[in-house]
């Protein structure tokens, strides 16, 4: 699957917004925690000189009463003392095992008479570890860390959440850049979809973006060409079919009163006269279909017309029955529309389901949203998938038509539909008939 310029924009904001919060957050909870973890460690420190001092002063002699000197000391929740004295560990809870918090490295500096500290993990908790020579023994104090380790825990909580939103806005920018990035380029894709669809009017305004003002010009050129070269075509087919019109009428008129007189010919040439108003026939339908193209630019003559009425008429003129016709419960029964182009248009989804088709089973009207639909339905093959876009081009058959063998179409009636449907401002499809056959669909506002 694809993924689209405005999505991977996005994306590549949102990531380099993530890593440049991240780098910046792990910084910054780098610099803060050796800060805090200094200062923690320079606290403990002089906490520990002073409670040493008091300690040094509390023991003149052995004697001294060592778990009392110990119990005067105001060290609160988080700071635990210990004193190393003659080979014995001493602290305020006479606990034997005490001394088993202090490191053996911290010991033996201490032993040398060198005051240190070294962070330690105690049943699972980070504390710290000061030991400072006494004239009387070694004093030390063991300092929770519980408090830091909170503080820290918050603090890169609240850096990676700072990180998500900042990766979040980024890519909320991007997506915003991308917007206005694209909008000129979504204007140009709109007008060429506008063009596409027959509204050869339609401009860029090049003043709208100065940087994309050579695309814009461009583009109008390109429009302009467009629609000059399809103005020479339509007028050259139109003046063509015009002119051919009179010899045709003559032919015609010829053919018809030879044809008259057919049965006192030879069979041979009565064949061939056959052939010959065949053709005529065929060639003037030709004519007149080229004709109606050429038209069909012109926008639509809207005027309230009763569509069943309509519809009856088409089916009546073709020897076909009027129970054919259905009209959808809610169908307003009169539609603002080009009643020429509308009657022809059916006229030639009902002669393309006769020839084609093996006849039309249902001419039904109907709404969808706010827009009119008319569908004819045939007991033919279908049109095959492939094919459904296609056969609404100019001089082109279906599959159906070419098993046939059948040369009475001029391969111009579907794309009258097509050209009719789009002065209306809609469209014409086809897909599969429920049951079997062809649906053809007509859809305008």
């Amino acid at each position: 699957m694809k993924v689209g310029l405005r999505t991977r924009v996005s994306a590549a904001f949102a990531v380099g917004a993530l890593l440049l919060s991240a780098c910046v957050s792990m910084v910054s909870y780098e610099l803060a925690r050796s800060t805090l973890i200094h200062e923690r460690e320079r606290t403990a420190l002089r906490a520990t000189y002073f409670d040493a001092t008091v300690v040094d002063a509390g023991l003149p002699s052995r004697s001294s009463d060592v778990g009392e000197v110990l119990r005067s000391l105001d060290t609160g929740a988080d700071r635990y003392v210990l004193l190393h004295r003659d080979g014995q560990w001493y602290s305020r809870s006479a606990d034997p095992s005490a001394g088993a918090a202090v490191p053996r490295a911290l010991q033996e500096m201490t032993g040398q008479g060198e005051a240190g500290l070294q962070r330690i993990v105690e049943d699972g908790q980070a504390a710290l570890v000061v030991g400072i020579p006494l004239s009387s023994g070694v004093f030390y104090e063991v300092v929770a860390l519980t408090e830091l380790e909170r503080t820290l825990k918050l603090l890169a909580l609240v850096l990676t959440a700072v990180a998500i939103m900042v990766a979040a806005g980024g890519a909320a920018l991007g997506f915003y850049v991308t917007r206005h990035a694209l909008r000129p380029l979504t204007a140009v894709a709109t007008a060429a979809r506008n063009i596409a669809d027959g509204d050869l009017d339609t401009r860029l305004d090049p003043d709208t973006e100065p940087d994309l003002a050579q695309l814009s010009i461009s583009f109008n050129h390109m429009a302009d060409q467009l629609s000059r070269r399809l103005q020479r075509d339509r007028r050259f087919a139109a003046d063509v079919s015009h002119e051919l019109r009179s010899p045709l009428q003559t032919l015609s008129a010829a053919a018809s009163v030879v044809d008259r007189r057919r049965d006192g010919l030879d069979p041979k040439a009565a064949a061939a006269i056959g052939l010959i108003t065949e053709e005529i026939s065929r060639f003037q339908d030709l004519v007149d279909d080229l004709l109606e193209l050429a038209r069909s630019d012109q926008p639509a003559h809207r005027e309230p017309t009763d569509m069943r009425e309509l519809v009856t008429r088409v089916c009546r003129s073709r020897a076909l029955s009027e129970d054919l016709v259905e009209v959808a419960p809610g169908t307003p029964g009169v539609w603002p529309v080009d009643r020429r182009r509308i009657e022809q248009s059916l006229g030639n989804l009902v002669d393309n389901a006769v020839r084609y088709g093996g006849g039309p089973v249902a001419v039904r009207l109907g709404r969808a949203g706010d827009r009119h639909v008319i569908e004819v339905d045939d007991a033919g093959p279908g049109v095959a998938p492939e094919n459904r876009t296609v056969i609404f081009d100019r001089f082109v058959r279906g599959s159906a038509a070419n098993a046939r063998g059948d040369g009475d179409g001029t391969g111009l009636g579907l794309s009258i539909v097509a050209q009719h449907a789009a002065a209306h401002g809609g469209v014409v499809s086809v897909g599969d008939r429920p049951g079997g056959g062809a649906r053809f669909r007509m859809e305008f506002p």
